[in-house]
């Protein structure tokens, strides 16, 4: 949807946007709270509802019956007993800044007429990242457990309560009737456990702990719920017989009196000021509270200010939930290792204590290279002000969308007084080759080519990849086995063309080996068998030369024809005098950096020795030649969303066989832009610049009349 800034919105606008927030907003509550699988982010998800009440504020005609500002959690699904809870379980409202938490406080005084002097104490309690749980008990004895639902309506799940060790089954000196509300939770530790367990059986794995948490309870065999190492804590009530006490803070002492686990780290503040600082230090903290939290939750302390300040359709007015920002989180940096990519890339990696960041566990985040971890980029400008980033340090991580998580600072108060600058190497750590860095390049790199374990088994695993020779049955973790394997060792990308000769000379033959039988092997073989045919640019793309993408081997094999024309220009363009070096230059996309990698490996006596052996297991094919005289012959072509008579793939080569140029973005230098269902930003960009756009049809049309 166009994000037209709330004030341009038309009522029509509005209305249709509305309509799609709605839609949006409520599959994601039925994803996240009804079956555990969240579908957006929660930052997405907090980003869309404040919109949503955005619009709504402005055009209040239209709020939808449906709308998710109306909405708690979401229905009771199939399998479960409908419990009506006594008193609705109400959802919160949310702070995301300072701002909010002082504009909260001026509300609450407002509400009650109390001056900006006057004292309002509250309670700061972390919130908890799991599934709410309702605990009714009558006359001490627990007899009903229910899941918020939607709010008016829970899931029964009493059996499965039952057997979480931290809910007590009996109260002693309890009111009558009480309902003791908390959330029920996995810790770090055990949902490590649980997630290598289902590994271990070839069972569900979970994304993080809540997900785990939520489909443990949710579960309609208690005994599964029993197996699973679930946590509560309370921190609510709902029908009570009998007040617990005056304030929310003596409250929480009385249920922790009751047998109840309560969270250490709750705590009665008198000031907004001392609420954001309590907050600040929960959230440096949070890696090391062994559990997920997404907050803090801030409550009126006085129960009797509660009780006048009453609820909104959804929210209490007493309560707010300071969220922290969902991509950010702050954590330990307990390593750093270097691994060594299929170039020699040296390439640095954090290993952290475990955190949920964005809704993923993140145990690793890139540190990109040796400069970075110094503190500077890559033109010698100082980054974090120029901090460093040392092993043992307290590190702010964050990921944004698919992001993979990066390091964004470090908090120098709590770096280790013991702590050393990071040392990095100048060896490979896999084959202590020197590990050099070029001038004007980024990045350190082996030198051990072929020789170094890390870059060979790197290539094999790039030879075999989908854009490369794409060999059914021979995936990565087969790479991985077959290197290591003495026997039958790939080392190189000849050694899988006499796989199967040398395994016909092995006593114990591949079928008889664990994970293999005789139909898997014959299939591997075949396989293989299979792919000795090939493109010219496949096999220049599968060397996995530096700097030789996919589109760049293409261009080049169409470029000589032939494999044979190909090496022997190369042989001729190491001498930057002869033709053969302006010839290799002048093809679209080909500069010097990738010239000189193409040469480099041809005359290199170990790398140039595997080619060949590599090329006598082969019968490389000519490159198709493009249609120099089709009207689309050299014109940049983009296509989008989804085609419904092509895939993506065969669009593209049909395309390039007509000797058009495919991008994979919109610029003024587009010449035609092709459209599927659901064209978004693309098209839109087209439209802007002028580039001539047509549907799936017309490109047909015009492609096939040639």
């Amino acid at each position: 949807m166009a994000k037209l800034s709330i004030a341009d919105l038309t009522i029509d606008d509005a209305r249709a946007e509305l309509a799609e927030l709605a839609a949006k907003l409520n599959a994601a509550n039925v994803a996240y709270h009804g079956k555990d699988a969240p579908s957006i982010s929660d930052a997405e998800f907090d980003a869309l509802k404040r919109r949503n009440a955005e619009i709504e504020q402005r055009f209040p005609d239209l709020i939808r019956a449906d709308s998710p500002s109306k909405q708690i959690g979401a229905p009771v699904q199939d399998g479960f007993t409908k419990v009506t809870h006594a008193q609705r379980m109400m959802s919160l409202g949310n702070a995301f800044n300072d701002e909010d938490v002082s504009d909260f406080d001026q509300s609450i005084r407002k509400y009650l007429g109390l001056a900006d002097s006057a004292p309002l104490a509250f309670t700061a309690e972390p919130k908890i990242d799991g599934l709410s749980l309702s605990l009714r008990y009558e006359s001490g004895q627990l007899v009903q457990a229910a899941t918020r639902g939607d709010g008016a309506v829970g899931e029964g799940v009493l059996a499965n309560a039952k057997t979480i060790t931290d809910i007590p089954q009996e109260i002693a000196n309890a009111p009558d009737i009480l309902e003791v509300r908390g959330e029920v939770y996995m810790s770090h530790e055990d949902f490590a456990f649980l997630n290598a367990r289902q590994t271990e059986r070839g069972g569900k794995t979970f994304a993080n702990p809540r997900n785990a948490a939520a489909g443990s309870l949710r579960q309609l065999d208690s005994e599964i719920t029993k197996s699973r190492p679930l946590k509560f804590f309370a921190y609510a009530w709902g029908e009570i017989s009998e007040p617990l006490a005056q304030t929310q803070f003596l409250a929480i002492a009385r249920l922790k009196e009751f047998g109840f686990q309560t969270n250490p780290f709750t705590k009665r503040i008198q000031t907004t000021a001392e609420l954001i600082a309590h907050y600040r230090a929960i959230e440096q903290d949070r890696a090391d509270l062994g559990y997920d939290i997404d907050g803090v939750v801030y409550k009126v302390d006085d129960l009797s200010y509660q009780s006048r300040l009453g609820f909104r359709a959804t929210t209490p007015r007493w309560a707010i939930a300071h969220k922290f920002p969902a991509e950010l989180a702050w954590t330990h940096l307990e390593a750093i290792d270097i691994q060594v990519g299929r170039t020699g890339a040296l390439s640095p990696v954090a290993r952290l204590t475990p955190i949920t960041v964005g809704g993923v566990v993140v145990s690793n985040a890139t540190l990109h290279n040796e400069d970075y971890i110094e503190g500077r980029d890559s033109n010698g400008a100082p980054i974090r002000e120029g901090r460093d980033i040392r092993v043992g340090d307290w590190v702010q991580i964050y990921r944004a969308g698919d992001v993979i998580p990066k390091i964004r600072d470090v908090d120098l108060s709590k770096r280790p007084k013991e702590s050393v600058p990071f040392e990095f190497p100048s060896l490979c750590p896999e084959c202590d080759s020197p590990a050099v860095r070029e001038e004007g390049d980024a990045i350190r790199r082996c030198t051990g080519g072929l020789t170094c374990p890390a870059q060979a088994v790197e290539k094999l695993k790039h030879f075999v990849s989908r854009g490369a020779f794409d060999i059914d049955g021979l995936g990565a973790k087969q790479i991985e086995m077959f290197y290591h394997d003495k026997g039958l060792s790939i080392r190189e990308p000849a050694d899988i063309f006499t796989l199967k000769q040398r395994d016909a000379a092995q006593l114990t033959k591949l079928k008889n080996r664990e994970g293999w039988g005789a139909k898997s092997a014959e299939k591997l073989f075949d396989a293989i068998d299979a792919r000795r045919n090939i493109g010219f640019g496949r096999v220049l793309y599968a060397l996995g030369l530096r700097h030789v993408g996919a589109q760049s081997a293409a261009l080049i094999a169409r470029h000589y024809g032939s494999w044979t024309a190909f090496v022997d220009a190369m042989d001729e363009a190491k001498d930057p005098t002869n033709a053969a070096w302006n010839t290799l230059l002048s093809i679209d996309g080909v500069g010097e950096v990738m010239a000189n990698s193409l040469i480099a490996a041809f005359q290199n006596e170990a790398e140039r020795a595997s080619i060949t052996r590599l090329s006598d297991e082969l019968t490389i094919e000519d490159a198709e030649q493009p249609d120099t005289d089709s009207p689309v012959a050299g014109k940049i072509v983009v296509f989008t969303g989804t085609l419904e008579k092509m895939t993506r793939a065969e669009a593209k080569a049909r395309a390039e066989s007509l000797g058009a140029k495919v991008s994979g973005s919109v610029s003024a230098k587009t010449d035609i832009l092709v459209a599927g269902l659901g064209a978004g930003s693309k098209a839109k960009k087209a439209l802007e610049l002028g580039v001539q756009t047509m549907d799936e049809d017309t490109w047909l049309s015009l492609i096939e009349a040639l």
